[in-house]
């Protein structure tokens, strides 16, 4: 149904989704998907080398900030100046494989109406957005996150992990910061389905993601309450403090795994909103302009 003169229309639309016979058909799947998002964003060097240069200017200025704190005592809640250095710069690097403030690639195709297309493939909206941008993940992870820790390992006298397990649990918490982050900004870009203009949700989303996101500074520095009540409250911390606690080596191992637990919860909970919101958006969506 369309009203002339007002370029918006009501569509439902619903399509079958591709039936996986096994885990292996499964993972070839996501694999071939994830390879082009990695594609299309090698294509971006510029765009990598610029980001680069900015994450590595303001880890040297966050960085300095955090030393100047570290140089009035020992101890800052919980961390010594080498691991706040490398909570610091182990976050610029992140920042570009979680994509906290990441492109708008879904909103834009609901206004442009494009998104039509994309319920007419034979895979879920929500799955094949993610396996496009763990590839970009993994792109991010080689030259957006291994740069500018090797800065700060080089310029700073930065912490680096001295348990062995800690790696691979570090790999495991910056997946799922992945996931969560990705559902997180789906939601944000899925709100055009129903508003005019999303871009005040956008603007709200810049501000909380890095607030509660430990972007800032660590959420350990609240009191104990209010650091608490947003870990469980809200997935902010998932996407950016999880990793890099971890990375430092802040708490115990037994810490270290409920926080990824926690990770999990809210991997879970927000990819289960998207396939809600997506759902309803198949059954009734307003586009413009398409």
């Amino acid at each position: 149904m369309r009203e002339e003169g007002t370029q918006v229309g009501l569509v439902t639309a619903t399509t079958d989704r591709v039936t996986i016979r096994n885990f292996a058909e499964f993972a070839s799947l996501i694999g071939a998907i994830a390879a082009s998002g990695f594609r299309r964003f090698w294509t971006y060097r510029q765009a990598t080398v610029a980001a680069l240069a900015t994450n590595t200017m303001f880890g040297f200025l966050r960085t300095y900030v955090m030393l100047a704190m570290a140089a009035l005592t020992p101890v800052v809640a919980g961390y010594t100046g080498p691991q706040l250095a490398a909570y610091v710069w182990t976050g610029q690097g992140l920042l570009g494989v979680v994509m906290l403030w990441g492109y708008a690639d879904l909103a834009d195709r609901i206004r442009s109406g494009d998104v039509v297309t994309d319920l007419l493939r034979p895979i879920h909206p929500v799955l094949n957005y993610l396996a496009v941008d763990l590839g970009r993940a993994a792109h991010g992870m080689i030259f957006r996150f291994l740069p500018p820790v090797a800065v700060g390992v080089i310029v700073f006298d930065m912490y680096l992990p001295q348990d062995l397990s800690t790696y691979p649990l570090f790999a495991i918490s910056v997946l799922l910061a992945v996931i969560v982050c990705f559902a997180c900004r789906y939601l944000v870009n899925a709100s055009a389905f129903w508003l005019l203009d999303h871009r005040g949700v956008v603007m709200v989303w810049l501000f909380v993601s890095g607030l509660f996101g430990g972007l800032y500074f660590p959420i350990r520095f609240l009191p104990q309450w209010a650091a608490l009540l947003i870990w469980l409250g809200t997935p902010g911390p998932s996407m950016l403090q999880a990793p890099m606690d971890i990375f430092v080596e802040r708490d115990p191992f037994r810490v270290q795994l409920a926080i990824v637990g926690v990770q999990v919860f809210w991997a879970v909970l927000m990819l289960w909103a998207c396939h809600v919101v997506q759902r309803r958006a198949e059954r009734k969506m307003v586009i413009q302009g398409g």
